[in-house]
C-alpha cells in the first residue's frame, strides 16, 4: 500500500443546523489520485475548505503526516506542502503571468525577500520551469486578463506546480477545457504523481475522472457513501442514480 501523506478521521461540518460534512473518513496515498464524486451540494468543497484551515471542524481531525493540522492557518498549512486551486482561480489579473507564478513561490509578503540574490535567482528558475511544464513559457509577460480561458487554468496549475507542494487539492480543475487542452491537463497530473505527487481533486465530468482517479471517493449529503477504483464505483446503479439527481439529495 502507498504511503498515506494526508488523513482525514470523523471530519464534520455544521452550519446551524445543516450538516455539511458527516463524519468523513479518508486517506490520501503518496502518488495517487483521489477523485471526490457527488452531486452539487454533497461537501466535496466543504471537505477541502476543512484540509486547508479555511472552514473550522465541528469535529474530527485532519492528520499531516500522521500530525494534526486542525486549528492552522491556511497559509501555515500550504507552507508545510498542501497547495490547493479554486474554480475561481483567483490570479491577479492584471498582474502578468510570470508574476503571478512567482508571487506563489515567494515566501514572505514583504518586499524585501530572504536568501538575496541566489534565491531570488533560483525561485525565477522554479517560475520558469513551472511556465514550460504548463505551456506557458512564450506567454510570460502577458497580462493574466488577456490569456484565453485554458491558458488561465493552465496558469493555475503552474502556480501549484512552483510550489513545489507534494500534495495537491484541485477544485475541478478541467471544467471547461477543450478535449486537447484537457487530454495536455492530465498528462501533467499523471507526471506529478510519477514524481509522487498526491493529488485529490472534484470533478463532475465523468471522462476526466475515469482518465485520471486511482480512487473514488463518493459523497452525498454530507456522507461518504463509498470509496473504491472507478470501475466499481462508477457501475454501482444507486451511485449513479444519486449523481444524476435520480435519487433525493440535498445541494
Amino acid at each position: 500500500m502507498s504511503n498515506v501523506l494526508l488523513s482525514v478521521r470523523g471530519l464534520s461540518k455544521n452550519f446551524g443546523g445543516l450538516a455539511a460534512v458527516q463524519s468523513v473518513d479518508m486517506d490520501l496515498q503518496e502518488g495517487v489520485v483521489t477523485a471526490l464524486a457527488g452531486p452539487n451540494g454533497a461537501g466535496k468543497t466543504t471537505i477541502f475548505n476543512l484540509m486547508t484551515g479555511n472552514l473550522v471542524a465541528s469535529a474530527g481531525d485532519v492528520l499531516l503526516h500522521g500530525k494534526s493540522i486542525i486549528g492552522k492557518k491556511p497559509h501555515r498549512i500550504a507552507q508545510m506542502g498542501i497547495a490547493r486551486s479554486f474554480q475561481d482561480l483567483r490570479l491577479f489579473t492584471h498582474m502578468s503571468v510570470r508574476d503571478n507564478v512567482l508571487v506563489a513561490v515567494e515566501p514572505e509578503s514583504w518586499f524585501w525577500q530572504p536568501g538575496g540574490k541566489a534565491a531570488w535567482h533560483q525561485r525565477l528558475e522554479t517560475v520558469e520551469k513551472a511556465l514550460e511544464r504548463t505551456g506557458l513559457s512564450a506567454m510570460a509577460d502577458k497580462r493574466a486578463v488577456d490569456l484565453s480561458y485554458a491558458e488561465t487554468k493552465f496558469l493555475s496549475l503552474a502556480r501549484i506546480l512552483a510550489t513545489g507542494s507534494k500534495i495537491w487539492l484541485l477544485d475541478e480543475p478541467a471544467s471547461g477545457l477543450d478535449l486537447n487542452s484537457r487530454n495536455r491537463f492530465i498528462n501533467i497530473l499523471r507526471e506529478a504523481t510519477a514524481d509522487g505527487v498526491t493529488i485529490c481533486l472534484i470533478e463532475h465530468n465523468l471522462d476526466v475522472m475515469t482518465q485520471l482517479a486511482d480512487r473514488i471517493a463518493f459523497l452525498d449529503q454530507g456522507k461518504k457513501l463509498a470509496e473504491d477504483v472507478p470501475e466499481k464505483v462508477l457501475r454501482d446503479p444507486e451511485l449513479i442514480a444519486i449523481y444524476f439527481g435520480k435519487s433525493q439529495s440535498g445541494n
